[in-house]
């Protein structure tokens, strides 16, 4: 069996390849990404190579390269490969021969769980979609400003059909004129395109039960639920919540030795976008959630407002992380005023974390 060694980058990558029958390195070199040379490279090898390589972004095109070839990519965690060399020399030979050691030693770390080329697909839907949104919010504060230079300050009135007859009637020098017809064409082609995106990202949530079960909780939609989903992935590879909160980098960050211990800010591992879903969730679920409203008022009278949205976007991703792990909806999951008779989970449901018996806790 032939086993290779792979540090990737988007110009080329260095390989280093171990026949683990005979313990014969039969590759030691630098492949570029352009011309003919990796075609040649994998082309030639047997069906069946193991290829190793610490996950990065931008590589989907080298993995379907790789299954055209009849090969196998295994993807690792790099913070865990990188604590698997103890010196602190490091280069791109050293790190591909790094990881077709640990493939040979079997202790390759590989991630827990890859998304499929469907699930990937989506992503760039939701992706495409926030990105469209916050330039359409840039488009809107420029108009704004226009017409607050005009002595005109209509805040949301501006985006009714008042208000835009408003700014096409306002009295413009030559390039400020220019500047508000251009806006405004954008604006219209942001809105069709982000309302056709909309629907899209309504479709695939409707067409997935675990988003369709999320979304009765007050303040996820379509985006948030497909977005948890795509994210997490199975939630059966979370033993508790709390590994969970870890994951989506809601944790806080800590530094503690002895008996002294200090917690930090929250950690910001894993993905920023989703994390970034889940606070613009609190804030809408705070609205719709009485017992969320009163602990984020709370919060927020004694920290800042900021730290309180961060706390319900936890509290959400806790709960969120129930409702996947028992199947039941937010109705039937959630009490507002919880007691021994009432328990957040049923006392029937076998699960491997102790649930919360008065209210959702991470």
């Amino acid at each position: 069996m032939r086993i290779i060694g792979c540090d990737y980058h988007p110009s080329g990558q260095q390989v280093f390849g171990i026949d683990t029958e005979s313990g014969e390195i039969f590759a030691d070199r630098w492949i570029a990404h352009t011309g003919s040379e990796l075609d040649e490279f994998y082309g030639t090898l047997p069906a069946g190579v193991v290829v190793g390589v610490e996950a990065s972004g931008n590589m989907l095109w080298f993995e379907r390269r790789l299954a055209q070839y009849g090969h196998q990519l295994r993807l690792g965690d790099a913070a865990k490969i990188r604590t698997k060399e103890t010196r602190k020399q490091k280069h791109d030979r050293r790190d591909a021969e790094l990881m077709a050691r640990l493939l040979v030693e079997n202790n390759f770390p590989d991630l827990q769980w890859v998304p499929s080329l469907a699930e990937r697909d989506q992503r760039q839907l939701l992706m495409h979609r926030h990105k469209l949104v916050r330039m359409r919010a840039q488009v809107k504060n420029q108009l704004q400003h226009i017409a607050m230079n005009q002595g005109e300050q209509k805040k949301r009135q501006l985006w009714t059909k008042a208000g835009r007859e408003l700014l096409e009637k306002l009295p413009l020098d030559f390039w400020t004129a220019r500047r508000r017809d251009d806006l405004l064409r954008w604006l219209d082609l942001l809105n069709r395109d982000c309302e056709s995106l909309e629907m899209a990202v309504q479709q695939a949530a409707e067409a997935r039960a675990e988003a369709r079960l999320l979304m009765t909780h007050p303040g996820i939609g379509p985006v948030i639920s497909l977005g948890f989903v795509l994210t997490v992935g199975k939630i059966e590879r979370f033993a508790r919540s709390r590994q969970l909160v870890s994951y989506l980098g809601l944790n806080p960050s800590e530094e503690s030795s002895g008996e002294r211990r200090r917690l930090g800010g929250i950690s910001k591992q894993g993905s920023s976008f989703m994390r970034l879903l889940l606070i613009q969730g609190a804030q809408t679920a705070v609205r719709g959630d009485e017992e969320l409203q009163r602990q984020y008022r709370r919060l927020a009278a004694k920290k800042h407002r900021a730290v309180a949205k961060v706390m319900v976007a936890r509290k959400l991703a806790v709960r969120m992380f129930w409702m996947l792990k028992t199947g039941k909806t937010h109705p039937e999951l959630v009490r507002m005023r919880g007691s021994s008779s009432h328990p957040v989970v049923s006392t029937t449901d076998r699960l491997s974390e102790r649930p919360a018996s008065l209210r959702i806790q991470p």
